[in-house]
């Protein structure tokens, strides 16, 4: 999941229709590097997305490698089970994190990469120690909990910051994934600022084309990307 050398698109399916899941991975499958799955639990996050029953039958039928977003209160629970339901990459918050350290240990240890996300009212500085043993770094562009919200550019801060220590480290170094907000209008801000990752919902299937869309996301990231 690390190549520095190109950027990665991954859809996420909070805005597509969720009666018709299938036809609208398929629909991104073929120009989308991921899938992001977006699990939120009502309790960290005020809003409810998918019981793990359903989210393992998303992950069964996807043609993409599932890139799974725990917005929930208990990840040391959670997290491995989301790798043993075999998502190739399981994210989980360090504000949930009891010991994130053992998270990391426990969803490698199932067969999946390990990302780390942080709030926009988190400080870089508390997951910068955790750098070297993550495949993925998620800077979140909005608060986490609904789709369709507004680009915090104040963000790009710290994702410059993020860049700059992830690009110090001398061997594997982790995607830096932005999410929220990211659209044409703002994927090449987040592209320039060091970010080579985008989570896009809305602006994917909420287009009348969504594989046209993320081809003309891809182009503008691999523009600005300079890193």
């Amino acid at each position: 999941m690390s190549d520095i050398g190109k950027v990665f698109i991954s859809p996420s399916i909070l805005n597509a229709d969720f009666n018709e899941l299938e036809k609208e991975i398929t629909r991104i499958a073929r120009v989308s590097d991921y899938l992001h799955l977006d699990i939120m639990d009502n309790k960290f996050v005020p809003n409810f997305t998918f019981t793990f029953d359903r989210a393992s039958q998303i992950i069964s039928f996807s043609e993409l490698p599932v890139d799974a977003h725990l917005m929930v209160d208990d990840p040391d629970i959670q997290a491995p089970r989301y790798a043993q339901a075999g998502c190739d990459s399981v994210t989980f918050h360090i504000e949930a994190a009891k010991n994130a350290k053992d998270i990391i240990k426990n969803i490698r240890s199932n067969g999946s990469k390990v990302g780390v996300a942080i709030k926009p009212r988190t400080k870089l500085s508390d997951v910068l120690h955790l750098i070297d043993e993550i495949d993925l770094l998620l800077i979140m562009t909005v608060e986490p909990g609904f789709g369709g919200q507004k680009f915090m550019e104040d963000q790009m801060g710290k994702v410059k910051e993020a860049r700059d220590q992830i690009n110090r480290k001398p061997d594997t170094k982790p995607l830096l994934q932005v999410d929220g907000g990211i659209s044409l209008e703002t994927i090449g801000m987040a592209a320039k600022s060091g970010a080579n990752c985008f989570v896009a919902g809305s602006a994917v299937f909420k287009s009348s084309d969504p594989a046209e869309m993320v081809l003309k996301l891809r182009k503008l990231a691999s523009e600005n990307f300079k890193f």
